[in-house]
C-alpha cells in the first residue's frame, strides 16, 4: 500500500484531518460530560443509555435530511457552517449545566447540537472521496482519518470522566466550544471551494427528491446493501459496551476508561487492516465481522475491571472491518449522489446505534451491565452469521477490482 506520506500530499487534507480530530475529540468529551452529569443526579443507567442514546440519533436528522447539502453546496461551506453552529450550541449547554437546568432540556440542547453535526459527516465523506485519483491512497486516507477519529475518540473518552471529576461539567464543555472554532476557522483559512458535481434539481421539491433517490440508489445495489446491512447488524456488538460502561465501572473516571477500550482497540485494529490491499481487507470483512461479538459473550463471568477492558479492546481491533466496508460503499456509490447517500447510510446507521444504546441500557437496568452486554453479543453474532451464509463474497471481488484499478 502506498506510504502516508501520499496522503499527506493532497492539498486540503491536512486541514481537513485536524479539523476532523479536533471537534471529534472535544465532541465525545461533551457526550461523557453530560451522560456522567444525568447519572450522577439519576443513578439510572437507563438514563445514563438513554442520554448517549440522544447524542446520536439527532444524526438521523442531520446526516438524512441535511446530507444532500453536500451535493448542493461546497464542502468546504457546509464544514464551517457545521461547526460554527455547533459552538454555538456548546455555550447553550455550558448555560444549563451552569444553571442546573432540568434534565429534559439538557438532552433537546444535547439534541440540536448532534443534529448540527450531520451535514458535515457527509461533507467530510465526500471532501475525501474527491481529493483522492488514486483509490489505493484513498484507503490509506480512510485508514487514517479512521485511526484518528478513533484515536480521538478513545481520547474524549478516557479524558472525559477525570475531566468531569477534576473540573466539573461546565469547564469540560468549554474545551468542546474550543475544538469547535479551531476547526471552523481550520477550514476557513486552508481548505478551497471546489464546485459541487452535476446539476442538483432545484427547490423543496428537487432538495427530497434527492433523499428518495439516494434510498434508490442504495436498495437496488446488491453490494450497498449487504455493506449497509452488515455495518447495522454490527452495531448491535459495537455500542453495547459503551451504553453500559458507566454503570458496569460504577464511576466516572473508570467509566470513561472502560469506554474508551474498544474505540483504542478499534484504532489498532485500524493500523493493521491499513496496510492491507484492498482485496484482501474486503475479502476479510465478513469473517471479523462474526469474530468481533465472541470475547464480548465472557463479559458473563463479570470478570474484573482490567480482564473486561482487555475484552472490550479485543473486540474493539476486530472493529476495523468497518474500514475496508466504509471504503468500498464510498466508491461504489455514484459521483453525483454522495452527499444524500452518505448522509442517509450515515443516517441508519446512527439509528442503529441509537436503538442499541437504548436496549442495552434497559437490558442493564432489568439485569446487570455484565449481563447485558452478553446478550446483545448473542444476538449480534447470530444476525451476522446469517447474513455471512448470504455474503456476496465473487461479486465483492468483483467490485472491488473494479473500484480500485486506478
Amino acid at each position: 500500500m502506498p506510504p502516508l506520506s501520499q496522503v499527506f500530499a493532497v492539498r486540503g487534507y491536512l486541514a481537513l484531518f485536524i479539523a476532523a480530530s479536533l471537534s471529534t475529540w472535544g465532541d465525545y468529551i461533551a457526550r461523557l460530560t453530560i451522560a456522567a452529569f444525568v447519572y450522577e443526579r439519576t443513578d439510572s443507567p437507563l438514563a445514563t443509555a438513554t442520554t448517549l442514546a440522544v447524542s446520536l440519533v439527532p444524526s438521523i436528522f442531520g446526516r438524512s435530511l441535511l446530507g444532500p447539502f453536500a451535493d448542493r453546496i461546497p464542502y468546504k461551506y457546509v464544514l464551517i457552517a457545521s461547526h460554527a453552529s455547533r459552538a454555538v450550541m456548546v455555550l447553550v449547554l455550558i448555560w444549563a449545566v451552569t444553571v442546573e437546568a432540568p434534565i429534559p432540556a439538557l438532552l433537546v440542547a444535547l439534541f440540536v447540537l448532534e443534529t448540527l453535526g450531520g451535514p458535515a459527516s457527509a461533507a467530510q465523506l465526500v471532501l475525501l472521496t474527491d481529493l483522492f485519483a488514486d483509490r489505493r491512497v484513498f484507503m490509506r486516507a480512510m485508514g487514517l482519518s479512521a485511526l484518528a477519529e478513533q484515536a480521538n475518540q478513545a481520547l474524549g473518552l478516557a479524558l472525559g470522566g477525570i475531566v468531569v471529576a477534576a473540573l466539573g461539567p461546565a469547564r469540560g464543555l468549554t474545551i468542546d466550544f474550543v475544538t469547535f472554532v479551531v476547526s471552523a476557522v481550520v477550514v476557513a483559512v486552508v481548505l478551497r471551494a471546489h464546485p459541487v458535481p452535476g446539476e442538483p434539481r432545484p427547490g423543496l421539491a428537487g432538495f427530497f427528491g434527492d433523499l428518495a433517490t439516494a434510498a434508490g440508489v442504495v436498495t437496488r445495489n446488491r453490494i450497498l446493501r449487504r455493506l449497509l446491512g452488515l455495518s447495522l447488524v454490527a452495531a448491535l456488538g459495537i455500542s453495547a459496551p459503551e451504553a453500559v460502561a458507566l454503570p458496569y465501572a460504577g464511576s466516572a473516571g473508570f467509566g470513561g476508561l472502560l469506554m474508551a477500550c474498544p474505540i483504542a482497540g478499534a484504532a489498532v485494529g485500524v493500523v493493521i487492516v491499513s496496510r492491507w490491499e484492498p482485496q484482501v481487507s474486503n475479502g476479510r470483512i465478513i469473517a471479523m465481522a462474526v469474530a468481533m461479538p465472541v470475547p464480548l459473550l465472557l463479559t458473563a463471568f463479570r470478570p474484573p475491571i482490567l480482564v473486561t477492558a482487555l475484552l472490550w479492546f479485543v473486540a474493539g481491533t476486530l472493529q476495523a472491518f468497518m474500514l475496508p466496508l466504509q471504503s468500498t460503499f464510498s466508491l461504489v456509490t455514484p459521483e453525483v449522489r454522495r452527499g444524500a447517500v452518505f448522509g442517509l447510510a450515515g443516517a441508519l446507521s446512527v439509528t442503529a446505534a441509537g436503538v442499541c444504546y437504548i436496549f442495552a441500557g434497559w437490558l442493564s437496568e432489568v439485569t446487570n451491565p455484565a449481563a447485558a452486554v452478553t446478550i446483545c453479543a448473542v444476538i449480534c453474532l447470530g444476525a451476522t452469521v446469517l447474513l455471512a451464509a448470504r455474503w456476496p463474497a465473487r461479486e465483492l471481488d468483483t467490485v472491488v477490482a473494479r473500484a480500485y484499478a486506478s
